[in-house]
Parts: C-alpha cells; sequence; structure tokens
C-alpha cells in the first residue's frame, strides 16, 4: 500500500511559501505505510524535531487496480474520502531543503500521516469536486479548504500518478494542502471535517 502526497496544490499555499512559479504537473512526493496512524490513536512529539508541524488535507481511497489511466476514467479509481493529517518535522526539512539534501525522512516518519473515517464518496450526495473539509486544534479551527481551488483536480492527480506508479486497492492520495499548517503540542486534540460531518479525532502526547 503506497501513500501519495501532492504538494503546491493551493494557490493560498503557495502564496504563504513565496513559489512564484505556477507547477506544470502535481509535484508528488510519497511515504511508507509506517506512517500511517488512524483509529484515533495519540501522535506522540518524537524527540528528534522541536518544530513538528501539521497541515490538513482531503485523501481519496483507491479502490481498483489501474496502471496509465486516462483522465476521463480517473472516477472509477477512488471510493472514499477522508480528512488526512499530513506531520513534518519542519526544522530538520528546511536544513536538509537549504542545503540541497533529500529531505523525505522528515515527511515520513512512523504516524506522519493521520487518517480519519472514510466517507464513500457517493454519501456525500454532491459533486466531489466541490468537498470542502477542514481541520480544527483545541476546538478552534485552523484550516479549511475545497477541492475546487486546486491546481490539479483528482482526475488529473490519478491520470499523472498512474502513469509512474501502478494504483492497487487500498492505495491513499493526499490530494493537497489549502495552507502551510500550524504547530502542535502535548494535549492538543486535532479533529477534522468532510463538510460538517466529523471524520478525525486525536490527541497529541
Amino acid at each position: 500500500m503506497k501513500i501519495i502526497c501532492v504538494d503546491y496544490n493551493y494557490p493560498e499555499y503557495n502564496k504563504e511559501q513565496n513559489i512564484s512559479f505556477l507547477p506544470k504537473r502535481p509535484v508528488v512526493f510519497t511515504k511508507p505505510d509506517s506512517a500511517i496512524l488512524k483509529d484515533g490513536k495519540p501522535f506522540f512529539l518524537p524527540d528528534f524535531s522541536e518544530d513538528i508541524r501539521c497541515r490538513a488535507g482531503l485523501v481519496i481511497r483507491v479502490c481498483r487496480l489501474g496502471k496509465n489511466i486516462a483522465k476521463r476514467f480517473a472516477y472509477r479509481y477512488y471510493d472514499a474520502v477522508t480528512v488526512g493529517i499530513d506531520i513534518y518535522a519542519n526544522d530538520l526539512r528546511e536544513d536538509a531543503r537549504q542545503n540541497g539534501l533529500p529531505y523525505a525522512l522528515y515527511d515520513g516518519f512512523d504516524g506522519s500521516a493521520v487518517l480519519g473515517d472514510f466517507v464513500m464518496t457517493d454519501e456525500l450526495g454532491q459533486n466531489v469536486s466541490g468537498i470542502s473539509f477542514s481541520a480544527s486544534l483545541d476546538g478552534n479551527e485552523v484550516q479549511k479548504g475545497n477541492l475546487r481551488d486546486m491546481l490539479f483536480g483528482i482526475d488529473e492527480i490519478i491520470e499523472y500518478v498512474s502513469s509512474f506508479y501502478t494504483l492497487k486497492i487500498g492505495d491513499l492520495i493526499f490530494t493537497g494542502f489549502p495552507s502551510s499548517g500550524f504547530n502542535v503540542a502535548i494535549d492538543n486534540e486535532l479533529q477534522g471535517f468532510v463538510g460538517d460531518r466529523k471524520v478525525l479525532d486525536f490527541f497529541i502526547r
């Protein structure tokens, strides 16, 4: 099972990051399956970083085996969505980036891909491209987004990614992050929502 993440997919996020270029294709990175944290289990702050940050995004679940999937057929290859939290060691990642070094380790450590409960797409009663989502920290909204604001939509992402990777049942795709995120501390409670439906609730320990 693969965890595929799309970065720089929201204009507002790119402004925050001072990104002046417009990506010509989805910017993709991956996480190992050991990064998954689900079922409301707590995330334990690691001792290797002093600057742990979180950012929320909508995650789709792949439901069919596919390779080189045409955009017009992409909707057949996912069946459910949820809110996911991408956790990363910002201090270590920035140090590596500034020195031109790989930083996948600081994005993909254990527990760094937190998943909520999945909602079947046919339950949403709306065009999937217009799904809204949000995240709150201790009851205060800290992030919100809508798929219609993405530079590359779900179908484009699936078409592009499947030209490199064979998509398999159960693969997960983080479709992007609407802002650069927020820091967390011990005893913070994070919640995630698809529309008004709460799908994610966990604590930082």
